[in-house]
């Protein structure tokens, strides 16, 4: 009898084995992946040496609102930041007098603001915004041409002579389709088929082109002093690219004189890009690199199995804070590092006469510290 018992057991153990081994190898998920060759880690070293050079921040409380995601200035010498419930909300520079001075029903990540004070947006529902300043929001452009939609607008930079560059981060993972823009760019950065684009938008013939394609998620847009160049933030790669404002349709993939990488083999996964004063440009890293995620790149069956697991399985790297700037030949000018990642996901800084403004994804708060 016990015999038959343990047999039955035995049979049902590895029936389960059986059933989750099946699942795992075989359940449906939305990527496909590509191999990659991801680049040895450079851990943290050298102009990257650990430091708390961005612990004891100081706080802004915005009132229960999640995540300023991104921080600019306005013509009216506000500050304004984009949060997770989708509101911009306006402020003085020491966080008085808040309000919400617009909501898309979208979610804003990047943005800046033209000649005319009016707030440029891009929205990672709605596509490229503009938003005047009585918040009334117009929509620049969703599409690229007549059938090519905008899915993931990320960053956007206005340059002085109007024209607008605008990441799109993935033309694959759009994050009204995939449970927000997190959810996306976790598929989008796994599958590595680097389908991310930066576009410009002519404000002048209300025209859009693609500048340059074939980007593991575009992420942060900046312009160079001269304005001939955008650097753009390849978050899946770990590095930023240098890339002629001129360039039309370029594939970085394919080498070419109006394409080159500034910075490589970063030690986390960059994020925004802010110009500073002088001649700095800021940089953050949402979060540092990860042994797993990077054992996995030549193996892209490993990185469809991931998705099969639950979310609190997915090898998603601790939270790290750090920030660095760089010059416009790419030299590193700054690096601010938390280790303990209290204030997380920090993606960038915002520079004033006196004060460096961290932007995150997900704080609850403001983060500031006074310049040095």
């Amino acid at each position: 009898m016990a015999r038959t018992w343990v047999k039955r057991v035995g049979w049902g153990v590895g029936g389960a084995v059986l059933v989750v081994a099946a699942y795992l190898a075989a359940w449906p998920v939305p990527i496909q992946p590509v191999a990659w060759s991801a680049p040895a880690a450079p851990g943290y070293q050298g102009v990257h040496a650990p430091n708390q050079r961005l612990a004891k921040l100081q706080m802004i409380d915005l009132k229960g609102e999640v995540g300023p995601e991104h921080i600019a200035f306005g013509k009216d010498g506000k500050l304004y930041t984009t949060v997770l419930s989708g509101n911009i909300l306006r402020m003085n520079a020491d966080g008085s007098g808040q309000e919400v001075f617009a909501n898309t029903g979208g979610r804003v990540l990047g943005f800046d603001f033209d000649a005319a004070g009016n707030l440029i947006a891009a929205d990672a529902v709605k596509g490229l915004l503009s938003i005047a300043p009585d918040s009334k929001v117009t929509v620049l452009a969703d599409k690229v041409g007549v059938n090519d939609p905008i899915r993931y607008a990320d960053a956007v930079v206005v340059a002085q002579s109007g024209k607008m560059y605008l990441s799109d981060a993935s033309t694959r993972f759009a994050p009204k389709d995939w449970g927000g823009t997190f959810e996306a760019s976790v598929l989008d950065i796994l599958e590595q088929a680097s389908t991310g684009r930066v576009i410009e938008y002519d404000p002048a013939t209300r025209a859009t082109r693609v500048v340059a394609r074939g980007i593991s998620f575009a992420n942060g847009v900046a312009l160079s002093q001269d304005e001939k160049h955008l650097f753009v933030n390849e978050t899946g790669k770990y590095r930023v690219w240098k890339i002629a404002v001129e360039a039309r349709d370029l594939d970085v993939a394919q080498p070419s004189p109006q394409a080159s990488v500034l910075l490589d083999n970063l030690p986390g996964y960059p994020d925004n890009l802010m110009r500073g004063q002088g001649d700095k440009v800021w940089l953050g890293f949402a979060k540092p690199r990860g042994a797993a995620i990077d054992n996995m790149s030549g193996k892209p069956g490993l990185r469809s199995l991931t998705l099969r697991l639950p979310r609190a399985l997915w090898p998603i790297p601790q939270p790290y804070g750090h920030v660095i700037a760089f010059t416009d030949d790419g030299k590193v000018v700054a690096d601010l590092q938390d280790p303990s990642g209290a204030y997380p996901e920090t993606t960038a800084i915002t520079e004033t006469a006196d004060r460096l403004y961290v932007q995150s994804l997900h704080a609850h708060g403001l983060g500031w510290l006074p310049k040095p």
